[in-house]
């Protein structure tokens, strides 16, 4: 068994998607998982976005750092390509990606467009789907695939609206892919942060009272972190999670017990 006091991700290779900015869950978790001794690959949305997340790469000592915008089949293999290339294989994977249009995620489910549904569909939940079809013949010992979620996906959440559907079909995804997976080794997770001031989240209607009720009805009383998100996602990377799969992980403080 792994020395426990021993980095238990020492050299493993895995693939982040969705770094914003120092603020995202993604960034929390890049930086659990190269704590625990992971080589990182970071990715970024446009020429737009790469100021803000080339910095925060080079912190990690990114090993590839590339665009990827999900939408585009080509940059998506693109960074494959690199990872076969420069790693031979990856262990793990992180899909922290949503996006519903803005007149869409305000207005009611039932009024929400088609089109609008469609493309927060493609780019909050089948886009894990392509990544984890890209990932799986690279995952040759094994490895893990995360997704982000919340738990608007399970109740309904006041002003989630749109992204409560898109993220329980992310939920159920996982369900079918873990299952899929699993003879190869490959393990299957939605985590489930409670409410964080991130930029995705910034887009919720009426957000400051999401975080304020969170605080008061969990019963740890407090928000999480992204130190707190990223060291539990990191340790279901390692080894010691190895016959953890399928699952929703809630790091809420509780919030989700509470009826």
């Amino acid at each position: 068994m792994t020395d426990i006091n021993a980095r238990p991700l020492a050299g493993k290779k895995g693939l982040i998607l969705g770094i914003a900015n120092e603020h995202s869950i993604a960034y929390g978790c890049a930086k659990a998982f190269r704590a625990l001794g992971a080589d990182i690959a970071v990715t970024y949305l446009n020429d737009k976005a790469r100021p803000f997340v080339e910095p925060l790469a080079e912190a990690l000592q990114a090993d590839i750092f590339l665009p990827c915008d999900v939408r585009e089949n080509a940059q998506l293999d693109g960074v494959f390509t690199a990872i076969e290339k420069t790693w031979k294989r990856l262990d793990f994977a992180l899909h922290s990606i949503a996006f519903a249009p803005r007149e869409d995620l305000h207005g009611r489910v039932v009024d929400c467009s088609r089109d609008g549904f469609t493309e927060a569909m493609d780019i909050s939940c089948h886009s894990f789907i392509r990544l984890a079809r890209r990932a799986e013949p690279l995952m040759i010992d094994g490895g893990a695939l995360f997704t982000m979620t919340y738990y608007g996906a399970e109740k309904v959440v006041e002003h989630y609206n749109l992204m409560g559907p898109v993220k329980a079909a992310l939920e159920a995804s996982v369900r079918y892919i873990a299952v899929e997976l699993a003879p190869k080794g490959i393990r299957v997770h939605a985590i489930s942060p409670g409410p964080m001031k991130t930029r995705a989240a910034s887009g919720i209607g009426h957000f400051d009272e999401l975080l304020q009720r969170a605080v008061e009805r969990a019963p740890a009383r407090k928000l999480v972190s992204l130190d707190d998100v990223g060291m539990a996602t990191a340790y279901l990377a390692t080894d010691y999670a190895k016959l953890i799969t399928g699952e929703t992980i809630y790091i809420d403080g509780g919030y989700h017990i509470i009826g």
